[in-house]
């Protein structure tokens, strides 16, 4: 198997200071790629350094807004002078509960993180694929387009799979392949930044119960799959082994395929 497959490329993961996103841009660093570490989290810098002999930055923006995503794409032609890959990990459930018991401006927060974010960078970084000549984005989407106590979440992820079919059907004649993972459940560490830092009344701890237990029962091994487990389907998809794959959203769901 190739170690290096990523040797002489550039690549831009978000999400990257923790859980997948973190995992993916490491594992990228380990073999070969230039890497960007893109999040909100004032640690991110910190991650990048993780990846010992490699060439990496951190790079903290706001990827809810479309300056952030810009600003982004920018600095990693500044820094490594072009883009071949990018990964777009931002996102994850804020709340987890009965759809009727969302409020109108929890709705939108749940599209603004786990949508916007994939909609801006892949708009940001098209013209730099094009110079490029061609490249690859990777959409980290989830299974849980289909699932209990997260309906706003799963709209946003049903939108990410949008953006990666059309988006590779448009760009193909470009040589830009687009593809995403569909992750499901995924034991993690615990997370340095909580997905919702108003913390979880007792009621929604009741509704998190609730989403845990479909999510695990839904899979055909009973169990939530780990961190590598999702991080190599995605490298996979990233590297050059699968250039004639596009359009494709995989799931990587132990069997629930959403």
């Amino acid at each position: 198997m190739n170690t290096q497959r990523f040797a002489g490329k550039v690549m831009i993961v978000t999400g990257a200071a923790q859980g997948i996103g973190r995992g993916v841009a490491l594992g990228a660093a380990a073999e070969g790629a230039r890497v960007l570490f893109v999040d909100r989290a004032d640690f991110v810098s910190e991650v990048a350094a993780e990846a010992k002999g490699a060439e990496t930055a951190g790079f903290v923006a706001d990827l809810e807004t479309y300056e952030g995503a810009a600003s982004a794409i920018a600095f990693a032609v500044r820094e490594f002078g072009g883009i071949d890959i990018l990964v777009n990990g931002v996102g994850g459930a804020i709340r987890m509960r009965p759809f009727g018991e969302f409020e109108p401006a929890q709705i939108d927060a749940e599209i603004r993180r786990s949508l916007m974010p994939t909609l801006y960078a892949c708009h940001a970084v098209l013209p730099h694929l094009l110079k490029r000549g061609g490249g690859t984005i990777v959409n980290v989407s989830s299974n849980a387009t289909r699932g209990i106590r997260r309906v706003p979440y799963s709209a946003a992820k049903g939108g990410v799979n949008a953006i990666t079919q059309s988006l590779a059907m448009e760009y193909a004649e470009h040589n830009i392949r687009v593809v995403a993972t569909a992750p499901g459940g995924t034991a993690a560490p615990p997370r340095r930044v909580p997905r919702n830092t108003a913390g979880d009344s007792e009621q929604e701890k009741t509704w998190m119960g609730d989403a845990v237990k479909q999510v695990t029962e839904s899979t055909f091994f009973k169990r939530y799959g780990s961190i590598d487990e999702q991080v190599a389907p995605i490298l996979f998809l990233a590297s050059d082994e699968a250039s004639y794959i596009t359009g494709t959203v995989l799931p990587v769901a132990g069997g629930d395929n959403g």
